[in-house]
């Protein structure tokens, strides 16, 4: 019987590595966001662009660095000592930070987007490392807690990080206030890595390639080296998918569909970031630390459930939200169970992500696991953009939002076939 996995967050290989994460993932949302809603409302002049497609630019700009430099990163973590790769990598936040205070205050556009580009850079190579180091400084019943405890405060980070963002940089003294919460987030950042114990390298010096598309492939390559590790990658991808569905769409599905506002979105976005976190956590229980992908097969109908029964609960629910409040949508029988779908769509992915990735980790032959879980990054990234690809075409022939989450929930009874094998050799 594993102890509670919050038993980890009083333990120095856990905890420094916990705090460095959240706070990485708050100031990437935070500088994120704020650079949205500066781009959506006062920076429109400075380009041609239609304030949509530079969102979309925005978030694509972030993404592209997993793609171009993840296989790279993997392959340094894989061969030196990894809490000093974390403090570099740290470090180097506090200079990107640096530099975002100055774009803040200059307000231009162009160099807003390349400190965005230099974040996604940063996050792309502490990827690898904050994964690897897990199993060499955890025990093997360790891990699903483990990672429990990082995805819920990585969720709770981005959705705080993305509120305060948005909230502060309109604000009068708003690229001031955003400047000096991202600076002391970054420093903070930095002090909690140097706890971080000594990991050596599992694996000796590697040769390095500048050649990025073979670096990618390699690392392809080494992932599906096992059949279920790959398998579990693939799982992943589809959690990423969904999630960037369901977060993309969620304002436009609040607006148009629902009739409410920000508050409601932002209601939203809480509630689907609580329930990620409370079915992270719900893994360590359920498994009692064994590294199993058992509960995802389970997991995958529930998502692809509650995605149907939002289709059904969603079109005669345009009139409920006139008067535009939380308080109001919660007293209709229409706004609970809206509600209850997205949570429950929230806790059910939580379930289902948590065993996929410790198996990853788990399983990953130690000279070879940073570069796995690179690959993993690199599909998720990919997953993360075709997703985006998805909705496009479904909107091209005329599929309405709600229409997407009926076309989800029959993607997730495949995903359930498929991870089925997953559970029974893991």
């Amino acid at each position: 019987m594993p102890h509670s996995q919050f038993r980890l967050l009083t333990q120095r290989p856990f905890l420094p590595l916990f705090i460095t994460q959240a706070l990485g993932a708050f100031n990437d949302n935070l500088f994120k966001n704020a650079l949205v809603i500066l781009v959506t409302f006062k920076l429109t002049s400075q380009t041609t662009l239609d304030p949509r497609q530079l969102v979309a630019f925005a978030g694509g700009l972030f993404i592209l660095p997993f793609f171009l430099f993840s296989a790279t990163a993997g392959k340094i973590a894989d061969g030196f000592e990894k809490s000093v790769l974390i403090a570099r990598i740290k470090l180097a936040e506090i200079f990107i930070t640096a530099f975002a205070v100055f774009a803040l205050f200059q307000q231009d556009i162009y160099i807003l987007l390349v400190v965005l580009f230099f974040l996604g850079t940063q996050s792309a190579f502490f990827g690898p490392l904050k994964y690897a180091i897990l199993p060499q400084q955890l025990a093997r019943n360790e891990l699903i807690g483990a990672n429990a405890l990082i995805e819920t405060a990585t969720f709770m980070a981005i959705l705080i990080g993305t509120i305060i963002g948005g909230l502060l940089i309109l604000t009068p003294n708003g690229p001031l206030a955003v400047s000096i919460l991202m600076t002391v987030t970054a420093i903070g950042g930095y002090v909690a890595c140097r706890f971080i114990p000594k990991a050596l390298p599992e694996h000796g010096r590697l040769k390095f390639r500048w050649n990025i598309i073979a670096e990618t492939a390699q690392v392809i390559r080494f992932s599906r080296k096992d059949r279920i590790v790959f398998s579990a990658i693939l799982g992943d991808a589809w959690f990423w998918f969904m999630g960037s569905v369901f977060l993309a769409q969620l304002p436009v599905y609040t607006k148009d569909i629902l009739g409410g506002d920000e508050v409601l979105v932002t209601f939203f976005l809480t509630l689907f970031s609580i329930g990620i976190g409370v079915g992270a956590l719900l893994c360590n229980t359920l498994l009692k630390g064994e590294t199993s992908a058992k509960y995802a097969p389970i997991a995958a109908l529930g998502m692809g459930f509650f995605c149907a029964d939002l289709y059904f609960a969603s079109p005669g629910a345009a009139s409920l939200v006139s008067m535009q409040s939380v308080t109001g949508f919660l007293q209709t029988f229409s706004g609970l169970r809206i509600s209850f779908d997205l949570l429950a769509i929230a806790v059910t992915a939580g379930v289902f992500i948590v065993p996929l990735f410790a198996l990853v980790q788990a399983r990953a032959a130690p000279e070879f696991r940073a570069r796995i879980i690179a690959a993993d990054n690199i599909l998720g990234a990919g997953a993360i953009v075709l997703s985006a690809v998805f909705v496009i075409v479904l909107a091209r022939f005329n599929f309405s939002i709600v229409d997407v989450y009926l076309w989800l929930a029959g993607l997730n009874v495949i995903v359930a076939a498929l991870v089925t094998r997953i559970k029974d050799q893991s």
